[in-house]
């Protein structure tokens, strides 16, 4: 376990260093960032989820698994239904409290903590459980802020909105082209493969060393209150998965897999929704540098919780 500590905080702090460093020091400019963001978004993941999946023979996908890994989305989605209800707070509050919890880090952070922490077996868990519950991740999301944006529209033109933006996304289409070459059973071609292989291996290094880059210079306001909404996915929502995953009998690694994608921090690109959509900029950047700057200790914690338990 102590190994896996060491594979993991290192190497995330030192990347995350880096970046920090290099905004510091001058080399990279505020805004910077940006690129980063775009060649990982456009670029490195989809190749990466697309390639991971076309290999991946579809009778190995567990339907189990991937129902334990979305389950407890709509499981913390649904409580914050009912308290909404119930105690009658804000819709603000409600949309906050829901983009707070929904839209983790998975492929930015997620998979390369996996990488770092499991073994090699667990990068297709990681590329199953990131497709499924980014699916429906991101749809919520997405939904929520059309409706922020919308007020008092009606739910269907913001789920047409919503499947209009998601049709477009680039991990939506590589996800689902991945599935479908899977599906055909047939072999992608060594000069396509390779340079698709390799634009996919750079994934975990550049996102890692872009949070470093995006967390210098911004401006952190509300930082209690940011600490308190990281709470859900530091505390709430990691404990509902760790209990789904006990309730499906996953074994260790699948687990270990689901537990990460929980309690990773919420995704760098929620604060380019949050610029988009005008939607609590400072308070979204606060959580982001606060569930981030913990993540390697608080994951590996949880992961020892986890050890301890399933023996």
């Amino acid at each position: 376990m102590f190994d896996s500590i060491l594979r993991t905080v290192i190497p995330i702090y030192l990347l995350m260093g880096l970046g920090f460093l290099s905004r510091k020091i001058g080399i990279l400019r505020a805004g910077d960032e940006r690129i980063l963001s775009a060649y990982v978004y456009y670029f490195a993941l989809p190749a990466l989820l697309f390639i991971d999946l076309a290999e991946l023979p579809i009778e190995r996908v567990d339907v189990n698994f991937i129902i334990a890994g979305i389950t407890p989305i709509i499981i913390t989605v649904s409580i914050y239904l009912m308290l909404y209800y119930l105690l009658h707070f804000s819709r603000d509050t409600f949309y906050l409290l829901i983009l707070s919890t929904v839209f983790g880090s998975l492929a930015f952070f997620g998979i390369p903590f996996v990488m770092f922490s499991l073994s090699s077996e667990a990068e297709f868990l990681a590329t199953i459980a990131v497709s499924s519950i980014s699916l429906i991740g991101v749809f919520i999301s997405i939904f929520v802020l059309e409706f922020y944006t919308m007020k008092d529209t009606s739910i269907l033109i913001g789920l047409k909105r919503t499947l209009t933006r998601l049709s477009k996304n680039p991990l939506i289409l590589s996800i689902l082209i991945g599935l479908f070459i899977s599906s055909l059973n047939v072999d992608i071609p060594r000069y396509i493969y390779t340079p698709i292989r390799m634009l996919g291996g750079t994934t975990a290094t550049v996102a890692i060393f872009m949070l470093g880059v995006f967390l210098y210079g911004r401006r952190y306001t509300n930082l209690n209150y940011a600490l308190k909404l990281s709470m859900l996915r530091i505390v709430l929502l990691p404990s509902i998965a760790l209990l789904i995953a006990a309730l499906f009998n996953l074994s260790r690694t699948p687990a270990a897999v689901l537990l990460i994608m929980h309690n990773v921090p919420v995704a760098v690109s929620m604060m380019v929704l949050s610029e988009r959509y005008n939607f609590h900029k400072e308070t979204i950047a606060s959580l982001i540098l606060v569930s981030s700057v913990g993540a390697a200790v608080y994951i590996n914690l949880w992961l020892l919780i986890l050890n301890l338990l399933w023996g």
